[in-house]
């Protein structure tokens, strides 16, 4: 199980792997269209595309002569229970912090 948190922590670290985690959420799409919005190659695309296979997030399969991603939603099960152990601290008020921090930072 170590090995797939890793995996999944990895790969959640960039934000253009959770922006397509995010666009797959609404439904498969052609790896084409994932790349659309983002400003970077198809190949630095596929690599991302990559990693979050690799992690179990996504799936991809050939239809034709277009590849398919799509989103496999109990992958982040495990991740979820990992984090949910968590649960018994007290949720952090970033206002207060924040204020904290300019409060200190003007000392």
């Amino acid at each position: 199980m170590d090995t797939r948190l890793d995996l999944a922590f990895a790969a959640l670290s960039d934000p253009t792997r959770r922006a397509i985690l995010t666009m797959l959420l609404e439904d498969d799409m052609a790896v084409t269209d994932v790349a659309e919005p983002f400003e970077m190659s198809l190949a630095a695309i596929s690599k991302h595309l990559t990693i979050l296979s690799r992690a179990g997030l996504i799936s991809q399969e050939k239809r034709g002569r277009v590849k398919w991603c799509k989103l496999e939603p109990n992958a982040l099960r495990d991740a979820s229970v990992w984090m949910q152990g968590f649960g018994q601290f007290e949720p952090v008020n970033l206002d207060a912090f924040e204020r904290f921090l300019e409060a200190e930072l003007e000392s």
